[in-house]
């Protein structure tokens, strides 16, 4: 029974140390600010590249011009849960931002990049998860409720 309630209690401490570190852990612009365009994809299943080519899919074009689609995904993204803009500016067109998850804090790094086309504009967008294999589809779900959203606030 001493043995059990041992692991309980280091099974916890661990819990609660790495819980502390994912969320103090450092956000370095200089790593996490990239251009989804020319960015590389991992070879890990927790990462989802939105691009006009080679990524995961496309996003759609929009009958704005560029800054005020860069304005909309940047309150859409403030908008969200535990998340801050980290790199870059709605004013650059191209933003990164962490979002935490809810219990443990980990860290995932959404970079995004708004683009002219036609007469109006699209975007880029590299959501990735910096710690471990799988994210569960959140990556994936997190860019189609920001297009989703973005497209709701536009139509206003």
């Amino acid at each position: 029974m001493k043995i059990l309630t041992y692991l309980v209690v280091i099974l916890l401490i661990g819990s609660a140390a790495g819980a502390v570190y994912f969320r103090k852990v450092a956000d370095d612009p200089e790593t996490w600010h990239v251009d989804p365009i020319t960015a590389a994809k991992p070879d890990t299943p927790n990462a989802v590249l939105v691009r006009p080519e080679g990524g995961d899919r496309t996003m759609p074009g929009y009958d704005v011009p560029p800054e005020a689609l860069a304005e909309a995904i940047e309150a859409v993204a403030l908008d969200e849960p535990r998340t801050e803009r980290i790199g870059g500016s709605p004013d650059a067109l191209w933003m990164t931002y962490v979002q935490r998850s809810r219990i443990f804090g980990f860290p995932d790094y959404i970079s995004v990049k708004v683009l002219p086309k036609d007469d109006g504009a699209t975007w880029a967008a590299f959501s990735r998860s910096r710690f471990g294999q799988s994210d569960l589809g959140v990556n994936a779900a997190r860019l189609e409720r920001w297009q989703n959203a973005v497209r709701q606030r536009l139509d206003g």
